[in-house]
């Protein structure tokens, strides 16, 4: 049984390689309120030369009814800091709009902006090329008192439909787009010349638009923090699909002296494969669709969680002598489903936490702490039997 107890601590070590699943899209969906806009923000680390689009939809007919016009101005930023991009709120990225300055002293990076006028729904809802050359982008200036060569940087490539900007380097960049919809002069000065009161109350009839911001680059829709993931996860895949086959090997070779925990192992094996080939699968469509299925990976999660669970009981059952110096568990079973199920419940709530946003501050506190305590307690346990079986068969 030594053999088993070598691979199964290989399982338990592979098995606590745990990924937090904070996998970055690629494309957005947003409902725009026309009565009461908010700056949309987006965060992303792109390669060098990825591409943003945008574009929008919506009820053309009903938009049409409020002679609007639509100012769309956006907000391009990079930074050498991780933090700068995905640490700020929401309301301190909104305040930053439009700034030519750095938010600390060390942290660099570059900007672009630009605006785009729409003099109607029809013209908003077409796609169109929006530039005829990308904005250059130009350096953060340091904070006050000091001052820098400001050379603007000119992007070469010509901008194609519904193209806005384009990245200058393999960094983390935040995009904020600022959508100012406005009455048409023409229908403006309409109303005052024939004094119509009902246009005011029309204005205010709820209106919806859809926009849509889209980044691709030289790697589809993945970024430079998922594209080495997927490999992770694609090699993983390779290295499960092997322990199977070596598994198997053993077990071919050992059928005469063949324990139930030999299959139980074999289960685990199995559950890290699926688990891995999920999580592979939905890092290839963010690559190839640019957003990936919750479902699917809050699945991947609990398969994680439970074979996780399973490869920690099954190391304790070892560790307790089963099938060397005990031919039974006995007493020790009800400690065995409560030490699994505990750990079942604290890894399945703290995965669908991370994969749901909801994994921050003191809730993420509670189920780090919840799940350490609980990995440390089978440690201990699975160091103490083990001493306590070497002893009693030596």
């Amino acid at each position: 049984m030594a053999y088993v107890s070598v691979f199964l601590s290989l399982c338990l070590f592979l098995s606590s390689v745990r990924h937090t699943f904070g996998a970055e899209v690629s494309l957005w969906n947003v409902q725009i309120d026309v009565n009461s806009p908010k700056d949309a923000i987006f965060r992303k680390t792109l390669y060098c030369n990825t591409t943003i689009f945008m574009k929008f939809e919506g009820d053309l007919a009903a938009c049409d009814q409020k002679k609007l016009a639509f100012n769309v101005s956006w907000y391009l930023r990079s930074s050498i800091c991780y933090n700068e991009v995905f640490s700020t709120t929401d309301s301190a990225a909104e305040a930053i709009f439009g700034w030519d300055h750095r938010l600390k002293e060390d942290w660099s990076g570059f900007y672009s902006q630009g605006y785009i006028y729409f003099d109607s729904c029809s013209a908003l809802f077409t796609p169109k090329i929006y530039y005829k050359e990308f904005q250059p982008f130009l350096p953060l200036m340091p904070q006050e008192g000091k001052s820098i060569n400001q050379t603007s940087h000119v992007l070469e490539d010509k901008p194609y439909i519904n193209a806005v900007a384009k990245s200058w380097s393999d960094s983390p960049y935040m995009f904020i787009v600022r959508f100012q919809p406005q009455q048409h002069p023409e229908a403006s000065r309409g109303r005052r010349e024939t004094g119509d009161g009902d246009a005011t109350s029309n204005s205010k009839d709820p209106l919806s638009i859809t926009m849509t911001v889209e980044m691709k680059g030289s790697h589809d829709y993945t970024s430079p923090a998922d594209w080495p993931l997927m490999m992770f996860f694609m090699i993983m895949c390779i290295v499960y699909v092997l322990f199977g086959a070596l598994w198997l090997f053993w077990l071919a070779c050992y059928w005469r002296d063949l324990l139930r925990i030999q299959f139980w192992i074999g289960a685990v094996i199995v559950l890290g494969m699926l688990e891995k080939a999920v999580f592979y699968s939905e890092y290839q469509s963010i690559r190839y669709h640019g957003a990936y299925n919750q479902s699917a990976v809050i699945f991947a999660e609990l398969l994680s969680a439970v074979k996780r669970s399973l490869a920690r009981i099954l190391l304790i059952i070892v560790s307790l002598g089963y099938g060397i110096v005990k031919p039974r568990l006995g007493t020790t079973v009800p400690r065995l489903v409560a030490v699994g199920l505990l750990y079942l419940i604290f890894s399945s709530v703290e995965g669908v936490l991370r994969v749901t946003g909801g994994f921050y501050g003191t809730v993420a506190f509670i189920a780090n702490l919840s799940l350490s305590l609980t990995d440390s307690c089978v440690i201990w346990w699975i160091s103490f039997l083990r001493n306590k079986v070497l002893s009693i068969a030596s």
